[in-house]
C-alpha cells in the first residue's frame, strides 16, 4: 500500500508549516487591516481637511465681496449729488479703482444705460449704451447686485459687482458698478491662485449655473461641468465633502462650500492616489522594520518546533526499529518532558511489555502441555539441544503410569485427566529445582536431571515411585502406581537419542517384570 503524501511529512516540519502560516496570515491580516483603517482615516481627514479649507476660503471670498460692496457702497453715497459732474464723477471712480486691486475696471451708468464714466480711462465704452446680459430688469440695479459671469463689450469675460446710486430725494439715477475679470489678474484670483498644490490638489469656484469662474487651468474658466456630484450639492448651498472623479477621470477627494453672497461654491479636492502615496510608503517602512522582528520570531519557531518535535521523533525513530535488542532501553531513556511524549513513551513501552508477555507466553505455550503444564516434547526438544550444546551431563527418568487404559475404561477420560494433572504435581513437588519435568503424550512423562549421576537418578525415581503408590488420586480412582526407566548421559561422544532409547527400554522391562518398579538402564 503506498504511503500517502502528507505521511512523509514530521511533526517539525508540520510545527513549522502551521506555526509560520500563521505568523504570516497573522502579520499580513495586522497589514491590512492597518492599512485599511489608516487608508479610512486619511480619505476621512482628507475630506473634512478640503471641507474646512473651502469653507475657509468661501468665507474670504464672502469678506471679499463683502469689501467690495461696502467700497460701491460708500462711492455711491459720495457720487448721489455728483452724477451730473463728470470731473468729481472721473475723480471719485478713479479712487475707487486705484485705492486696491479688487476691480478690473469701475463704470457709472445711468438710468438709461449709458456709460457715464470709466476707470481706467483706456476702456473705450465711455459714451455707450450697454444692457446688460444677465439683467431683465431694471429694478434689480436699484439695490446690490453680483451678477453672474458674461462678455463685456470689450470681450473680456466677467462679473459685475454693482450698486445703486440715489439722489437726495431717494430717487434711482443709476449705478456704479466695478468688475473682476475672470480671466486676469486681480484681487480675487490672487487670493484663490495661492492656494494650489504640486501633488495635483487645486480649488476651483463655480457660479449657480455651475459654470467655472475659477480654476487653476485658464482654459476652463467659462466652462460649464455637469455630472459632478460636489458641484451639483455646492450650488444648492450645501457644505460637504464626497470622494469623485473629475473631469479627467481622476479619483479625488473633493470639499466644498457656498458662497452664500453671491450663490457661488468653492471646491478644494486633491487626488486620491496622492493622499494614500504616503500611507503606502508608511505602511512598506513598517514592514522593512519588522523584518529583524518577523525573523526572530521564525527562528524562536523552528526552535521550538525542533525542542518540541524531538522526543516525539526519538520515539519514533526507535518504534521503526522496536525489534532491536536495545530499543526498549534507548526508549526508556528518551527524555519526554511534556504530558503528549511522556504518555506515548508510556504506552509504547507498555506495549513492549505486553508483546513481549505476549510473546513468552506464545513461546511457553508453545512449549508446554496445556494439561499438566510441564513441557511438551517441543520443550523438550530444544532443553536437549541446549544441553547437548553446552555438553551438560543428565540422567533421564522415562515414566508410564500403570494401567492407565484401566482408569479411563472405569472412571471416564475426565477422571483419567485428573489423574495425569495429579501425577505432575507430585512430580512437580518431588523434583529439583533444575530438574525438568515433561509429558511426551498419554500417560508418559520424562523427567530430566542435570548433573545427576545414574545411581542419583535412580533413588529420585525410587522416591517419586512410592510417593505416587502411597497416594489416593481424586474422583475415587484411588492408588496408582507407576513404572520407571532410568538412563545416563555422560557427554558427547555418547548419543543423546540412544540415551533416551535405553531409559524406554528399561521402561519396558520394569513392566515386564510386573509395573510399579524402577529399572536403570546399563551404561555403555
Amino acid at each position: 500500500m503506498p504511503t500517502p503524501l502528507f505521511a512523509k511529512l514530521r511533526l517539525r516540519g508540520l510545527i513549522l508549516i502551521l506555526a509560520i502560516a500563521s505568523v504570516l496570515m497573522t502579520l499580513g491580516n495586522s497589514f491590512y487591516a492597518t492599512y485599511q483603517i489608516q487608508r479610512q482615516l486619511l480619505i476621512t481627514n482628507t475630506l473634512e481637511a478640503n471641507r474646512v479649507y473651502a469653507s475657509k476660503l468661501a468665507n474670504i471670498t464672502d469678506v471679499f465681496l463683502s469689501t467690495a460692496q461696502s467700497q460701491l457702497a460708500y462711492s455711491a453715497s459720495q457720487l448721489s449729488s455728483k452724477i451730473d459732474k463728470p470731473k468729481q464723477l472721473a475723480s471719485e471712480i478713479n479712487r475707487l479703482y486705484k485705492q486696491s486691486a479688487m476691480f478690473n475696471s469701475v463704470v457709472v451708468i445711468d438710468i438709461h444705460n449709458k456709460i457715464l464714466e470709466v476707470a481706467p480711462i483706456s476702456l473705450p465704452v465711455k459714451g455707450q449704451v450697454v444692457a446688460h446680459p444677465t439683467i431683465s430688469h431694471l429694478d434689480e440695479l436699484k439695490k446690490p447686485l453680483i451678477t453672474k459671469p458674461f462678455i463685456s463689450k470689450a470681450d473680456n469675460y466677467l462679473i459685475s459687482i454693482s450698486h445703486p446710486i440715489f439722489d437726495e430725494n431717494k430717487q434711482y439715477q443709476g449705478h456704479i458698478s466695478g468688475t473682476i475679470y475672470l480671466e486676469h489678474d486681480n484681487l480675487l484670483n490672487t487670493i484663490l491662485g495661492e492656494h494650489y498644490y504640486n501633488d495635483g490638489s487645486y480649488l476651483y469656484v463655480v457660479d449657480g449655473d455651475k459654470t467655472l469662474i475659477y480654476h487653476p487651468d485658464p482654459q476652463r474658466v467659462g466652462e460649464k461641468v455637469f455630472d459632478n456630484p460636489a458641484i451639483d450639492a455646492v450650488v444648492k448651498q450645501h457644505s460637504d465633502a464626497y470622494a469623485i472623479k473629475n473631469s479627467a477621470d481622476i479619483d479625488m477627494l473633493a470639499g466644498f462650500a457656498p458662497i452664500t453672497r453671491a450663490g457661488w461654491g468653492v471646491v478644494s479636492q486633491r487626488p486620491t492616489k496622492a493622499t494614500l502615496t504616503e500611507l503606502d510608503d508608511h505602511i512598506w517602512q513598517v514592514f522593512l522594520r519588522s523584518i529583524p522582528l518577523i525573523l526572530l520570531i521564525l527562528i524562536a519557531i523552528w526552535l521550538s518546533a525542533r525542542f518540541i518535535s524531538k522526543p516525539l521523533q526519538e520515539l519514533a525513530n526507535q518504534a521503526r526499529v522496536m525489534d532491536n535488542k536495545d530499543s526498549q532501553q534507548k526508549i526508556i531513556n528518551i527524555h519526554s518532558w511534556f504530558y503528549e511524549a511522556a504518555q506515548l513513551k508510556r504506552a509504547i513501552l507498555k506495549g513492549m511489555g505486553l508483546l513481549h508477555d505476549k510473546i513468552s507466553q506464545l513461546h511457553t505455550d508453545s512449549h508446554t502441555d496445556p494439561m499438566t503444564a510441564l513441557l511438551n516434547r517441543r520443550g523438550l526438544q530444544q532443553l536437549l539441544e541446549q544441553y547437548e550444546s553446552e555438553t551438560q551431563t543428565f540422567s533421564v527418568i522415562a515414566t508410564d503410569i500403570d494401567f492407565f487404559k484401566h482408569i479411563n475404561d472405569n472412571y471416564g477420560h475426565d477422571a483419567g485427566d485428573n489423574v495425569l494433572k495429579e501425577l505432575a504435581v507430585l512430580m512437580q513437588n518431588n523434583a529439583r529445582q533444575q530438574d525438568a519435568i515433561c509429558r511426551t503424550g498419554g500417560e508418559e512423562f520424562i523427567l530430566l536431571l542435570p548433573s545427576t549421576s545414574a545411581d542419583e537418578a535412580f533413588i529420585i525415581a525410587e522416591r517419586l515411585r512410592n510417593q505416587v503408590a502411597q497416594h489416593t488420586m481424586p474422583d475415587d480412582v484411588g492408588v496408582v502406581h507407576i513404572s520407571l526407566g532410568v538412563a545416563y548421559w555422560p557427554g558427547s561422544p555418547t548419543s543423546i537419542s540412544q540415551t533416551f532409547k535405553r531409559a524406554d527400554q528399561a521402561l519396558y522391562q520394569a513392566k515386564r517384570q510386573g509395573r510399579n518398579r524402577t529399572i536403570a538402564a546399563e551404561q555403555p
